[in-house]
């Protein structure tokens, strides 16, 4: 990038961060998710390093975030209340070891040897506590690092904060690593004079939902997560809404009487042991690790294990754990160098939109598809993401160069949830609908009452193609070894134009394919025969019946379930059944409107449908129906499945729910009655406890539905 455009852009940047975060951490509400947060301020960090010379003394990353609010007196604190850089993989931790080490040189230090003290990274309310003479003189709010708020009444509020230092035994201090005469120091300090206690004020994920559950009650407006909680309790200026909070107080560092760090604390690890003689609260769990592929390793474990804390935290802290390089090392801007926040894998973050695309799916609808720069979501990186239709573009308001947040959650296809458009250049461009179909070239219409522009030309390729991957994909046939590169090689290749000619694919003609050695040949035939049989709802899904998704095929299974007592029947069987069906009849069914009751009398009503399922009975395909009774066990129950599960697939474990009458949801939310969480079950599981989901295991799931 041009010095020129990096200066405009980091001027947009430093506006669009100061922005939210004033919202976050002034006026506690969350504009934008703090992942894609921080990816606006990597963004900004990295520009800031290519162009030093830009950085300027009001730039988010010379200064912390927030402050102080003019309802609370003000209060300096005695040194800065840092924020932290924050890293996202073990590449930028070695980089930021890198640099640590080549400064250190630099200052002449010889035999240079550290190891690394990570601590649980809490999403509270940073606060420091000053003690005189052992006694709590005030507490007060990190504000913008230098001066803070006094909210010394509504911190006295919180149990889990002592009111005066406990003076440990000379023997406990001996046994933590001190000396005789620095333990001797040390009691003079704490019984004599000043010594400050930093730590966060977190409010429990427990106590987050009773109070929600209790405002949804009486009307009252819900807390948006527990940082939001814990800030807004602490400034109340009425000290009893902050003691019904029950907020916790975990204590992290601790400064001595203004002594530089490492005149009688020589390690985090010691500073961690001695905070707890002096009876604060601290996060158990921290570890003192020997190398970054151990804070790597130990951070994968905190991620796996996140659910499990009763507090909220984003990542794990990572410093350098011997107090003798701190000075050396300093701190730059609004950070210190010793010390960086490695952050877990973000569920947003930002990008720029090089352009926007039209695919042309199954039904001949076009789905419009952002093509951005590459952006690692969650550790996968990520460079497209589906605009739905034309709609959801001018319901975001995008426009081809803007910058917007993307999420993927789990297993999710990225989405672009939001365009910031203060950050904006003046040369965006209007996203336009393509006047014909960008695959056969024909005029493309817009469906009547339907948001969706499409190409109704029966003979486009595209469309064909889209039928067929669809057709074996997992939701519909569900061939194993038939994914979507391969049937795309034996669409090309000839070998397969239309549905049945799966079925009649020859080991010969695939040898002859590049990379198709005879073991893959033969299971993906004796994939495709295990086939022949296929159940009703699977089948009608895999037909790409236009505006029949999976409920609507599980409706026309059930109806014909009923309609042949469970039998197996032929292709034709159902051509013929679903041909004496009226429009009248189609229309009739539950949410069935004019233009889904129209395609599917449209659809049995065509040659080429006919043709088709003519075809696959000639190839000997069975549809398979099931005894369904009126009364099922989980009729009208809704089901969400996250993590892995042991005993069976994710396929297999949606058509169990619908064998019991259940439905499978891709979303947790109010509506939801069931969430089977198996294992690494991610933030689905956080937010099914936050809504007081039903939460069953792998073996409590099968209980129930077998």
């Amino acid at each position: 990038m041009e010095k020129e455009k990096a200066k405009k852009r980091l001027e947009k940047l430093r506006k669009e961060i100061d922005y939210h975060r004033y919202q976050y951490h002034v006026l506690d509400k969350e504009s934008i998710d703090p992942s894609a947060l921080d990816s606006l301020k990597k963004e900004l960090v990295d520009l800031e390093e290519k162009f030093p010379d830009l950085i300027t003394p009001n730039s988010p990353s010379q200064r912390v975030a927030g402050k102080p609010l003019d309802k609370f007196e003000k209060v300096k604190h005695s040194r800065p209340m840092t924020s932290l850089n924050d890293v996202f993989s073990f590449e930028d931790l070695k980089a930021w070891e890198t640099r640590n080490l080549k400064i250190l040189k630099k200052a002449e230090i010889e035999n240079i040897s550290f190891n690394y003290f990570s601590e649980l990274k809490l999403d509270g309310l940073a606060v420091s506590l000053v003690y005189n003479n052992q006694q709590i003189n005030y507490g007060a709010t990190r504000g913008n690092g230098l001066v803070g708020e006094n909210i010394t009444s509504n911190l006295k509020t919180i149990r889990s904060l002592p009111m005066q230092i406990k003076i440990p035994e000379k023997s406990e201090l001996l046994q933590i690593g001190f000396n005789d005469s620095e333990s001797q120091r040390l009691i003079e300090i704490l019984e004599n004079e000043r010594v400050e206690i930093r730590g966060e004020v977190v409010m429990p994920i427990s106590v987050l939902k009773k109070i929600n559950e209790k405002h949804k009650k009486e009307g009252l407006p819900l807390l948006a997560n527990t940082r939001n909680g814990a800030a807004g309790s602490l400034r109340q200026l009425d000290p009893k809404i902050a003691a019904k909070r029950a907020l916790d107080f975990l204590a992290f560092d601790i400064l001595l009487n203004q002594l530089p760090v490492d005149q009688l604390i020589k390690t985090r690890f010691q500073a961690e042991a001695l905070i707890s003689l002096l009876g604060f609260k601290i996060v158990k769990g921290n570890k003192l690790l020997n190398s970054l592929e151990e804070v790597v390793s130990w951070q994968r474990q905190v991620k796996e294990k996140r659910s499990s804390y009763d507090f909220s935290i984003d990542g794990v802290v990572v410093k350098i754990n011997e107090h003798k390089y701190w000075s050396s090392l300093g701190i730059i801007g609004k950070a210190p160098r010793y010390m960086a926040a490695f952050k877990f894998p973000a569920v947003q973050s930002t990008t720029k939109v090089i352009n926007v695309d039209w695919q042309v799916g199954r039904s001949g609808a076009l789905t419009p598809r952002a093509i951005f720069q590459p952006v690692n979501i969650e550790g996968v990186f990520v460079s497209k993401a589906t605009l739905h239709n034309f709609d959801e573009i001018n319901r975001l308001g995008l426009k081809i160069g803007d910058t917007v947040v993307v999420e993927r959650a789990g297993d999710v296809i990225p989405k672009v949830v939001k365009v910031l458009k203060g950050l904006r250049e003046g040369n965006e461009k209007k996203v336009k609908v393509p006047k014909v179909c960008p695959r056969c070239g024909e005029k493309i219409r817009k469906d009547e009452d339907m948001v969706a522009y499409r190409c109704f030309n029966k003979h486009c390729q595209e469309i064909a193609l889209r039928r067929l991957i669809y057709f074996v994909s997992k939701p519909a046939l569900d061939i194993e070894g038939l994914g979507e590169k391969i049937v795309i090689l034996l669409f090309k290749k000839g070998l397969v134009k239309t549905a049945d000619d799966f079925f009649r694919l020859k080991k010969d003609e695939l040898l002859k394919l590049e990379g198709f050695k005879e073991k893959k040949v033969e299971n993906i035939l004796s994939a495709i025969e295990k086939k022949k049989t296929i159940e009703a709802s699977r089948f009608l899904i895999a037909l790409s019946i236009p505006y029949i998704g999976e409920v609507g095929a599980n409706k026309l299974a059930e109806i014909l379930s009923y309609d042949f007592k469970g039998e197996t029947i032929k292709p034709k069987s159902l051509l013929k059944w679903a041909k004496e069906k009226s429009f009248s009849f189609w229309y009739s069914l539950e949410d069935i409107g004019e233009t889904v009751a129209k395609s599917l009398k449209d659809f049995f009503s065509d040659r080429n449908t006919e043709n088709l399922l003519n075809n696959l009975e000639l190839e000997g395909v069975k549809i398979k129906l099931e005894k369904k009774e009126k009364d099922l066990k989980y009729s009208g129950k809704s089901f969400v499945l996250t993590g892995k599960l042991n005993s069976l697939t994710r396929q297999e474990a949606k058509d169990k729910i619908k064998h019991v009458g259940g439905e499978v949801k891709s979303q947790v939310s109010q509506n939801i009655d069931y969430l089977v969480a198996g294992e690494d079950p991610g933030e689905k599981l956080e937010k099914a406890k936050d809504l007081n989901v039903e939460i069953l295991n792998e073996e409590e799931f099968l209980n129930k539905i077998i």
